[in-house]
């Protein structure tokens, strides 16, 4: 398939590699930090005479968190601009992660938990929002990639960090931790160059204001196609991390054999987002999405015929390699079509439907499992990951800025 997006230029270039530390370094701190405590939410709670029941809900809070910031932190972002939502996310990440060290109360805990996912979303939204518009469009898969990149990077660093804090002193200076990295993330942050349009035009005259669901209306037509598409994605990336532990189980593995597995899953998941980002930009978005999800699909249909350590290893290294080729896939194609008014109201959608995925793929396990064995899930998961190969075959190409778009108004 042809590109016909702008070649690359080299002011372009230049222009990227300005923003590889205040865009990237913050990703990499924050994620270090929550990579650090997620771990431990868990556990905390328990220490704190929760059930396990209700350890559990209150991991799933950051979740619901980002679900209940996608839509404010585009309104945010577009009233107060990008840097300042990053500082402030920062900052109020920071205090919640303060609180949570210190707290002997289980409501709190999970309120400064609910809290860290909201601050999360709005992180989340400002740093995709601000390399839409700052990246010139033919890096732009290899910017967005690199950003997942470098969040799947930091969260392999940060729970070996978090190990060692508790090994060393306890759960409260892990937390504590997680709060200095938010802190320098939000600090660093405020590095970033001004983008163009904030640089040399008063707030008045920037862009007329535009409700969020009026923003939303107008362009629900991407929003129902693609972004069921994305939906769909999200399912299958949040399904792969949820069953694999649980079938390991299931077989009767070790917690320990279980980690190693996760780790050489993430250590195959993080080699492989700048060649992804590459293909996206020299070929178009679906020779990365389309094979991504047929190899995730793949794989969750492996899962059942897998016994053993090796096997298992081998299934999810095979769904590493999947998800790992995709890495910024959702954030490139939120670019892709995102419009110029209202982009970061659109965007707050745009990962509201990113992240209703990631809550229901989890779900989707235990709905199934309630009535059927694990492996009768994992092969309801492959199936509708394979739906999801056929919708973004009929939609990516529609949006791709590396065609001739025949876009859907």
């Amino acid at each position: 398939m042809p590109n016909n997006a702008p070649a690359p230029a080299a002011s372009d270039s230049l222009r990227l590699r300005r923003l590889v530390v205040p865009i990237y370094g913050p990703t990499v701190l924050i994620s270090i930090g929550m990579g650090a405590i997620i771990p431990l939410i868990a556990l905390s709670a328990l220490d704190l005479g929760a059930s396990v029941t209700q350890a559990a809900i209150i991991v799933g809070l950051i979740g619901f968190g980002q679900l209940a910031g996608d839509l404010p932190a585009g309104a945010l972002a577009q009233r107060f601009g990008e840097k300042r939502v990053l500082l402030a996310a920062c900052v109020v990440e920071a205090a919640a992660m303060i609180v949570a060290s210190r707290t002997g109360s289980l409501w709190v805990l999970a309120a400064c938990v609910f809290v860290v996912g909201v601050c999360g979303a709005v992180f989340g939204l400002a740093r995709h929002a601000y390399l839409s518009e700052a990246v010139p469009i033919a890096f732009r898969a290899r910017a967005l990639s690199t950003l997942g990149g470098t969040f799947r990077i930091g969260s392999f660093i940060g729970p070996f960090i978090g190990a060692l804090l508790i090994e060393q002193h306890s759960f409260g200076a892990t937390y504590a931790f997680a709060a200095c990295t938010s802190l320098a993330g939000g600090l660093l942050s405020l590095t970033l160059p001004d983008l163009p349009d904030t640089k040399h035009r008063s707030p008045a005259a920037r862009e007329p204001r535009r409700s969020m669901w009026t923003v939303l209306a107008a362009h629900r037509t991407v929003l129902a196609t693609l972004g069921t598409g994305v939906f769909l994605i999200m399912i299958a990336r949040a399904s792969r991390q949820a069953i694999i532990p649980l079938w390991a189980e299931s077989q009767h593995l070790d917690a320990s054999t279980t980690s190693i597995i996760f780790g050489l899953a993430a250590g195959v998941d993080m080699l492989l987002f700048y060649p992804g980002g590459a293909i996206m930009d020299r070929f178009g978005r679906m020779w990365v999405a389309l094979p991504a999800m047929l190899v995730m699909g793949a794989g969750f249909m492996l899962l059942p015929l897998s016994t053993t350590a090796m096997t298992i290893g081998l299934v999810a290294c095979f769904m590493g390699l999947g998800n790992g080729i995709s890495s910024g896939i959702v954030l490139t194609l939120g670019s892709d079509v995102a419009p110029d008014e209202g982009r970061r109201q659109f965007l707050g959608g745009w990962r509201l439907c990113g992240d209703l995925g990631s809550v229901a793929g989890p779900g989707l396990i235990s709905l199934v499992s309630l009535a059927f064995p694990l492996g009768a899930a994992a092969i309801a998961l492959g199936a509708i990951t394979w739906l999801g190969v056929g919708w973004l075959a009929k939609w990516v190409p529609v949006y791709d800025p590396a065609r001739e778009p025949t876009k859907v108004s």
